[in-house]
């Protein structure tokens, strides 16, 4: 009789948890991302066909790369609590550096190399006057946005730079036909995404963002997580740099117009809290490929692309509305 009972018992437990790991899932703000971005690509498409061509989807990925890799280190900051407004002048500084390099007939890996290089110290430095001098990063990034756009002006004049080699063009590359962008994306999000989950550093990360003072009392290092969080974000720009100039075969040496609020749309859009403590590298790629999906259907739709930073403004504004609101039940939830 017992045995019987068990027998019956066993799946209805089993499908309930299978139905609340379902629901979990969809509810899930990567996989609304996934679904909106289907969406909205089949209303472009049902409005001008041309859209879904081949070539413009992974021309819309391959553009979602440089993005999606920066927002990969911005989505580590906005966890701690923090934020970076210098990446877009940081990208420019560092493709004038790779460019430099290469017309002077350096070989094309240590073009490559070095804005990585330079993008990790410059980002050490963020880091140690967030971290250790305790000054908070929108004054700290803010200032170092503008002695990079002043300095990258002094030493260039904005002059363009011409007679790239051939092999410096990395994201021109296609091999098995898809390219190379997104070859980056794809594995440097897969890497992130399983450090984040399963490696100390990265649960550390969340623990400092979520509450510092129950993460000092566990015995985490704030000061140690900030370096590696802005170390690494270095890291993510300065590749992100390398993905961006080498799309163009003449650079400008300037600043990218917008670009922070794009990576910063992204990180936010994908689910990151801008309050610290939540978010994931995964959402940040969906964000990054969502604001791309957009921009090329503003084209195919004939509206006006400088509608695409009102657009951003509109999202990062809902998207925070939407998790205070939410921390909000929470805190009155944990009160009752």
């Amino acid at each position: 009789m017992t045995a019987t009972t068990n027998r019956i018992e066993r799946p209805a437990v089993g499908l309930t948890e299978r139905v609340r790991s379902a629901l979990t899932v969809i509810g899930s703000q990567e996989f609304i991302l996934a679904g909106l971005i289907v969406v909205l690509s089949l209303l472009i498409y049902s409005y001008n066909p041309r859209f879904g061509a081949e070539r413009n989807l992974l021309n819309i990925l391959s553009n979602s790369a440089y993005i999606a890799v920066a927002a990969i280190g911005m989505t580590l900051v906005i966890i701690t609590g923090n934020i970076d407004i210098s990446i877009a002048a940081l990208i420019g500084v560092l493709g004038t550096v790779a460019g430099q390099l290469a017309v002077h007939g350096y070989p094309v890996w240590i073009a490559w190399l070095a804005p990585v290089i330079v993008g990790i110290l410059i980002e050490g430095v963020i880091g140690y006057m967030v971290a250790y001098l305790r000054i908070p990063a929108i004054v700290v990034t803010l200032g170092m946005a503008s002695i990079l756009r002043g300095g990258l002006i002094l030493a260039t004049g904005g002059a363009w730079i011409y007679d790239l080699p051939q092999d410096f063009f990395l994201s021109q590359k296609q091999p098995l036909g898809i390219p190379m962008p997104i070859y980056f994306m794809v594995g440097l999000v897969i890497v992130a995404a399983l450090w984040m989950r399963y490696s100390p550093t990265g649960r550390a990360i969340y623990a400092v963002g979520g509450n510092k003072e129950a993460a000092r009392l566990s015995g985490l290092s704030e000061r140690r997580v900030l370096m590696t969080v802005f170390l690494i974000n270095g890291l993510m720009v300065g590749i992100a740099s390398i993905l961006y100039t080498t799309q163009f075969t003449t650079i400008q040496s300037s600043v990218p117009s917008g670009l922070e609020l794009t990576v910063i749309t992204a990180a936010v859009v994908g689910g990151v809290s801008i309050l610290g403590g939540s978010g994931s590298v995964i959402g940040a790629l969906m964000g990054a490929i969502l604001i791309r999906t957009i921009n090329s259907g503003m084209i195919f739709v004939n509206v006006s692309a400088y509608w695409l930073q009102a657009v951003q403004g509109i999202m990062i504004l809902l998207t925070v509305l939407v998790d205070i609101l939410r921390r909000r039940r929470q805190m009155a939830a944990i009160g009752r």
